[in-house]
């Protein structure tokens, strides 16, 4: 079994990245971290929890950081709605998170299973800077650590120049990007044009008539609405189910390379960008592999796949 630990702000997709990796064979998820960023903490808790309800899942949640490690919280309501699912406001979880904080679980998890984890990351990185600045050791210890996160050299989703994740918590962000883990960022861009979900496809995913084929099409309709309105978008673009799914199947990767990648915090004109020296003008050391593209039609399978059940 391969060993997942997944931190998420969890939201309407990160609840359906959260479905695919309990659905996908020979994965066992150790632990479910939650960081403030599209919604409160603790409203990220109540919407993990209920996802896992749904997967009749009973992997453990715990609470992390509260606000970004030097800015004030900016929640993305607009992209998610008010409870981050949709305003669907479902019921309340039967379950509770765990006691444990959630960077002393990444620690943990960590040292007890060296070089098994892959680190799934689909939030701001301030639970995974928080634990690296507590216990840097850690940072070699990651078999692989895949970061929804960043636009390599590409427009942003929160500005110009910025993916939201990356924004709300740039410093955390640069120091994890600093950090020597085995980072793969899959950029919100990956799941834009093609990648998205037209109507149609939306419709064949309802028609599963599965729980969490509704959850996952219910919960994300506003977002499918802002997606096509706000942000041009063919369909419903699912940036955290894109990056499971590279975390599940690394061959989903058409192209990607290692470049060196920095990430802006004092511009506020350009803040959370990342920047991506493509061509090695900077003459820096490598640090990330930046996935470039990836096979659509084999993303969508994977979905349609782990929704049917």
């Amino acid at each position: 079994m391969r060993k997942f630990l997944i931190d998420t702000d969890t939201a309407s997709d990160d609840a359906v990245a959260l479905i695919m990796a309990h659905r996908w064979p020979g994965i066992h998820v150790e632990a479910v971290t939650i960081v403030n960023g599209n919604v409160p903490v603790e409203q990220g808790v109540k919407n993990a929890l209920y996802t896992l309800e749904v997967c009749n899942a009973d992997t453990p949640v715990y609470i992390g950081c509260s606000k970004p490690i030097l800015r004030a919280s900016s929640y993305a309501h607009w992209f998610h709605g008010d409870d981050g699912m949709g305003n669907n406001y479902y019921c309340e979880p039967k379950t509770k998170a765990q006691s444990a904080h959630a960077t002393e679980v990444i620690i943990d998890t960590l040292k007890t299973y060296p070089y098994e984890i892959t680190l799934v990351t689909l939030g701001p990185l301030t639970n995974i800077a928080t634990a690296l600045l507590r216990a840097p050791e850690i940072a070699s210890l990651v078999q692989r650590c895949v970061v929804m996160g960043g636009a390599a050299n590409t427009v942003g989703n929160v500005t110009p120049a910025a993916e939201y994740n990356i924004w709300v918590d740039s410093e955390a962000a640069k120091i994890v990007f600093h950090s020597g883990m085995p980072i793969e960022m899959v950029g919100w861009e990956l799941s834009r044009h093609d990648a998205a979900l037209t109507l149609a496809e939306i419709e064949t995913i309802t028609n599963f008539g599965t729980q969490t084929a509704r959850l996952a099409m219910e919960c994300n309709k506003i977002a499918l609405d802002t997606s096509m309105n706000i942000q041009s978008a063919p369909g419903l673009m699912l940036p955290d189910p894109v990056a499971i799914a590279v975390a599940l199947d690394p061959d989903i990767v058409m192209r990607q390379g290692k470049y060196f990648v920095d990430v802006e915090i004092t511009s506020e004109l350009t803040r959370g960008a990342t920047v991506v020296d493509e061509l090695g003008v900077l003459h820096k050391t490598p640090n990330i592999n930046v996935v470039w593209a990836i096979n659509v039609p084999r993303w969508k399978e994977h979905l349609y796949t782990c929704l049917r059940s």
